[in-house]
């Protein structure tokens, strides 16, 4: 495909992407973001699309005619997080780079995949390369790409998912994750008599106070904030606290905590799980909400080369931070590669994906999947 064009077609579906809400709490407009996909892909000959629903998440899974199981599978999602108000969804052009809620993360990287797509099937009819998009990624997968590997039966020979790493660094391992709900009980009681009741409040924030202290212990003398490489050891964020609460003079029955809990091997599940529950302490509950092993991933030495040939750039494999979809193909013994275009300040209102490295992303799969499905 001409560079120019390929530039300008980029661009403008990532804009377009972007524009489009598909936040978990509106489902009506990751419908509307589906809608925009198949109406790329119906035109694209010798594919059929699927679409499958669980809890109310979609997902779309286009494959080519009489394949099931494809060499290759690119695999996105169309999530992104909440933002304030509906005008943060807006995109600019600066510096090179598209800049907007979700364009990192991955409205950019579903551009890509789809103009990927459908370059390849157009240029080589039959090509057994597939495509999954879901839509509820950003609250643990479970109902999008494990649903489809472990009920649907989807499988595939690799999978590409541009979610993590870089141009230059190709995930090799993710650590684990935990999300969970702290919840206290107390005694309601008027605020200005506090010893009527029992604060949960209070409770609460001296089980955050010492899960606080404990995984502090945890960072290495080595870490620098600045280099990736040292952060390989257990964190845990506080990410949501509340109670039912509606009055400024009411101690409440109750108060909660969420937790993002990420750990290396050889943490597990398990071992996190137990030391949180006697950092908690007896009078707070823990319930898991999001549960998953750290991974290794099979990445191809070849992915790692030709995105150095193409970046000019000597690429590496890394350990990364974040989770991702992947961990639902590793459980099944598929290969995952996992890298993205150069993307920064995820999740915020000023997320930015740069445009000369989603074309470089563009040619290091289209290399890599001509290579591979040969």
């Amino acid at each position: 495909m001409e560079k120019t064009r390929l530039r300008e077609r980029l661009i403008q579906l990532t804009r377009d992407l972007v524009l489009i809400e598909s936040t978990d709490a509106k489902p009506e407009e990751r419908n509307r973001c589906f809608q925009l996909f198949r109406n790329h892909l119906e035109e694209v000959g010798g594919v059929t699309l699927q679409m499958h629903e669980k809890e109310g998440y979609e997902s779309l899974v286009a494959l080519p005619e009489g394949i099931s199981r494809p060499d290759v599978l690119f695999c996105g999602h169309l999530d992104v997080v909440e933002h304030p108000t509906s005008d943060h969804y807006r995109s600019e052009i600066r510096d090179g780079s598209i800049i907007g809620p979700g364009a990192g993360d991955m409205k950019g990287q579903l551009a890509i995949l789809l103009e990927l797509f459908r370059h390849l099937h157009r240029e080589y009819p039959g090509i057994s390369v597939g495509m999954a998009i879901t839509s509820d990624e950003e609250r643990g997968g479970e109902n999008g790409v494990k649903f489809l590997v472990e009920e649907i039966g989807l499988r595939c020979g690799v999978a590409i998912i541009p979610d993590g790493g870089s141009l230059t660094e190709i995930t090799r391992e993710e650590k684990g994750i935990l999300h969970l709900r702290l919840l206290a009980r107390g005694k309601a009681a008027h605020a200005a008599r506090p010893w009527l009741g029992v604060n949960p409040l209070e409770t609460l924030i001296a089980s955050l106070s010492g899960i606080r202290a404990a995984f502090d212990e945890m960072i290495p003398e080595k870490f620098s904030a600045d280099n990736p490489a040292s952060h390989w050891f257990p964190t845990c964020s506080i990410t949501n606290a509340s109670t039912p609460n509606d009055s400024p003079n009411r101690i409440p029955e109750q108060a909660e905590a969420i937790l993002d809990v990420r750990f290396p091997p050889p943490h597990t599940v398990e071992s996190m799980l137990k030391l949180l529950k006697e950092l908690a302490g007896k009078n707070v509950k823990v319930e898991t909400i999001v549960a998953a092993e750290a991974t290794h991933l099979k990445t191809d030495q070849r992915f790692v080369e030709i995105s150095g040939e193409v970046a000019g750039k000597q690429a590496k494999t890394v350990a990364a931070c974040g989770g991702s979809d992947a961990r639902f193909f590793f459980a099944e013994n598929i290969p995952v590669l996992l890298s993205r275009p150069y993307v920064g300040n995820l999740h915020g209102k000023d997320e930015w994906i740069e445009i000369d490295s989603m074309l470089d992303y563009f040619e290091i799969c289209r290399r890599y999947v001509l290579e591979y499905v040969d």
